[in-house]
């Protein structure tokens, strides 16, 4: 599932570990919603993390489990994925897509 001009404000989120410096410091254009022991979670955090780093793009991730407000939005959508702030796709994200919606 893609766009729906759907926006996310990221107010609080987690840095997403293993990313390397230069990602650290990249701007941050994809976020994504999570759950703890989610698998499509899991695989979307993977896809992200490869493109990302190619693009030299930021990732951020925040799970929905730790505020009441994502947790009612959001609870059977995850993962969820945004690009600059705009729902990208939910549950399986697809990496050919993302560099697609990155480079626009």
């Amino acid at each position: 599932m893609q766009g729906g001009g759907r926006r996310f404000d990221p107010v609080i989120l987690h840095s997403v570990s293993g990313r390397d410096d230069h990602q650290a410091r990249a701007p941050v254009r994809v976020h994504i919603l999570t759950r703890a022991g989610c698998c499509l979670c899991d695989e979307a955090i993977v896809v992200a993390r490869q493109v990302c780093g190619e693009l030299g793009v930021g990732l951020t991730t925040q799970d929905v489990d730790t505020d009441p407000a994502l947790r009612a939005e959001w609870n059977d959508h995850v993962p969820v994925t945004f690009v600059d702030g705009v729902r990208h796709e939910l549950w399986h994200l697809d990496p050919v897509r993302l560099r697609a919606a990155l480079a626009a």
